[in-house]
C-alpha cells in the first residue's frame, strides 16, 4: 500500500500540473530595417505602425528615453491576432477586442484585463538606421 500511495504522490503532479497555463505571442523571425528619417517622416505622434512584419504588425515608439519596438498583437487571446492601437496624445495603446490598455514606454499592462506585457523586440540604432529583430 505504501508503495502505490508514493506512485500516486509522483504521478500527480505529472496528471495535473500539465494544465496550460496562458497563451503567449508565438515566435516569429523580425529582420526590419527602417532609417531614422523615415521614421520620423512616417511617424505619427512618435509612434509608426508596420505591417506584415512579427505575428501582428510592429509598434515602433520613440520616446525620451529611445526607441521601443512591440508586436501589435495583443498579450490577451494571442491566438485572436488583435491589433493593438495606439491612443492619441498618449503613450498608451489599447487592445480594440478587449478595452485593455498597455503602457508604451515598457510594454507593461496599464488597464484590465491586461495582466502580460506586449512582446517587445530587440531595437539596434545606429547613427542612421533602426534595425528591429529578435
Amino acid at each position: 500500500m505504501t508503495k502505490n500511495k508514493a506512485v500516486l504522490c509522483f504521478l500527480l503532479p505529472f496528471l495535473f500540473g500539465c494544465a496550460k497555463e496562458g497563451t503567449y505571442i508565438p515566435d516569429v523571425a523580425v529582420n526590419y530595417y527602417i532609417t531614422i528619417q523615415e521614421f520620423k517622416i512616417k511617424a505619427v505622434n512618435n509612434v509608426l505602425l508596420v505591417p506584415n512584419q512579427g505575428v501582428a504588425g510592429l509598434l515602433i515608439v520613440s520616446t525620451a528615453f529611445g526607441y521601443k519596438v512591440y508586436d501589435r498583437c495583443s498579450s490577451i487571446n494571442p491566438e485572436n491576432k488583435c491589433k493593438i492601437t495606439p491612443d492619441e496624445g498618449s503613450l498608451t495603446a489599447t487592445d480594440p477586442c478587449t478595452g485593455a490598455k498597455f503602457m508604451l514606454t515598457d510594454g507593461s499592462p496599464a488597464k484590465a484585463p491586461a495582466v502580460k506585457n506586449l512582446k517587445a523586440y530587440t531595437i539596434i540604432q545606429s547613427y542612421q538606421e533602426l534595425h528591429i529583430r529578435n
